[in-house]
Formats: structure tokens, sequence, C-alpha cells
């Protein structure tokens, strides 16, 4: 049964006397996504409906990574429409070159929408766009369903307004009380503790599509650096997934940064993203880390590197 279907049906058997409330609940019981909030009768209208079924089929390797790219180069919009009434969705935007990253994203989500800016006939940047109804019905339920969750702090704070909004139906921007929004997500304590989440890794190959880099000096240093807002914990987690000693770099204390470059370093760079069974690159990225490769296998200083 769909999503939308159970939603549905629940509706209609609650009206009835005495017996609706238990029908409904039996019903739910054998529906996994749980629906944050109530959904607008409005914001059904021509829409596909997708068996549940398949949103649980989604990797959650895949869902890792995406939310990695979230925490990196995404946000939790809430705003006013202008007319009072709380405007909700999901943002990720990139540079046009990044148009087949998102057009994946989307084939495997099935909710969203691809906009380019500006709307010319040589765009510089696209978006995927997704509305609150689908956060409410599809990605949200997802997150909490295989227990993944955002890890930076900016995307945290978004995401608990959100969902604080949706859980008690709040419509009017005016009626949101900042006071009474809780924490959602319990960050672990330690970066050992992060290491411990499943999905750790995965999000860290999304985080890397986002705000990593693999490039080279003019020394002939080949890097790989990931570069994160002030975030100790997180990134010496980064830092204890690569085994390296080297020191995180702070600058003006506004961003930290893990760079790499010792052939051991290096070595264990190429295991994770090449070797380790973890969702591959996509993107930019991918092709980045494929030249940055092509040139390793060429360099006399990393000539014992494996590939």
């Amino acid at each position: 049964m769909s999503h939308w279907g159970v939603t549905v049906i629940t509706n209609l058997v609650t009206a009835v006397p005495v017996l609706g409330q238990a029908i409904a609940e039996f019903i739910y019981q054998f529906n996994s996504l749980k629906t944050i909030g109530e959904i607008s009768p409005h914001a059904r209208k021509n829409k596909i409906i997708i068996p549940e079924k398949y949103f649980l089929n989604i990797p959650k390797s895949f869902l890792s990574m995406f939310v990695g790219i979230i925490d990196g180069d995404g946000y939790i919009h809430t705003g006013n429409s202008g007319k009072g009434f709380i405007k909700i969705n999901l943002v990720l935007s990139l540079n046009i070159r990044d148009k087949s990253l998102l057009e994946y994203i989307k084939s495997i989500l099935k909710i969203g929408d691809i906009i380019y800016y500006p709307k010319s006939k040589t765009p510089t940047t696209c978006k995927y766009i997704i509305n609150k109804t689908d956060l409410q019905e599809i990605l949200f339920p997802l997150l909490i369903y295989h227990n993944i969750n955002f890890l930076t702090n900016t995307r945290i704070k978004q995401y608990n307004k959100a969902r604080y909004i949706m859980e008690n139906n709040i419509s009017k921007y005016e009626n949101i009380n900042e006071n009474n929004i809780k924490n959602y997500i319990n960050l672990p304590k330690t970066p050992e503790d992060y290491i411990k989440l499943d999905y750790f890794n995965n999000w860290i190959i999304g985080f890397t599509i986002s705000d990593g880099s693999f490039h080279s000096k003019k020394n002939n240093d080949f890097c790989f650096n990931i570069k994160q807002r002030i975030h100790d914990i997180l990134l010496n987690a980064i830092k204890l997934v690569f085994n390296t000693t080297v020191s995180i770099y702070n600058e003006k204390n506004k961003y930290q940064q893990l760079i790499m470059t010792s052939k051991k370093d290096i070595q264990t760079v190429i295991n994770f993203y090449s070797y380790s069974g973890n969702h591959p690159l996509i993107g930019y990225k991918l092709l980045q880390y494929q030249k940055w490769l092509e040139n390793l296998k060429i360099s006399k200083r990393y000539k014992d590197l494996k590939f």
C-alpha cells in the first residue's frame, strides 16, 4: 500500500464511530514512514503516488551520502511566504557543472525539482528543491526510519526548527516560538562516538562532495583537504577515520581544515574513496578525484602508492 494510500484510508476510517480509531491504528502500524504533522489537502493536488516500499528500498548508503552533501552545501529554509504563512523547503544549490549530480539525486529520491539560475540560455547555478510536503512524508521520515542525522550545527538548528513547525502544525510565521523549539538530534559527545555511527563513512563521502578537495601544489605535493566551520569534535572524528596525525588548521577562528599530503595519508585517502565499499563519489568531485589519481600515478614522489 502506498504511503499516501494509508494516509487517505486512515483519515476515512477514523470517522467511523467506536471502531474507527482502532481500525486506523491497525492500518497505520504497517506504515513504516510516519508523516510528521498534518499535510494540507491542497498539497496533494496532481501528486504522483509512489509505493512506500520504493522509498524504503533506497540504500542507506545513498541517504547517508545525501545528508553529507546537505550538511555541506544545502540548507533547510524556513521563511515567511510574504502573506504571513510559513514556507519550508530543503535547498541544495550547486554550480551548473554539477547538474548531473542533482539529476542523479532526484532520480533516486523521486521527489523535488531542479531549477536553473539565472533563467537564461547560460545558467550558472542549479538548485534542487524539496518542498515541505515531501519533507514531511518522505525525506525526514526516511532519515528517522534509518536513524540518520544531520551532523553540522547549522543544519541541525535548521532541521529542529522545521520539524518543530511540522509537528505542531504551525502555519503562521508569527506563531513560531523560538523558545519552544526542541532538539531532535543528540550528537555524539566524542570523536570516537562519531566513528561508531554506521552511516558516518558515507556521510563523509557526501561531505567531501561538498567541502572536500583533491589537488596538487606547485611543489608537487598532492593534497586532500576537507574544510568546515568550527566543529572540533566532528573534524577530529574525520581525522580518526583517516588515521592521520596531522594537525587541524584553524582559519580566522571561523573555519577548520584538515590537510593531508604525506604518502601514508594519501594512500589512506585512496583506499577510502576507491576500495572501502562506501557509496562512490559523484558529480564534479568524482571527475576531480579521477584526474587527481591520474596525476598521482605519474608522480615520482608518490610512485610507491597502490592504486
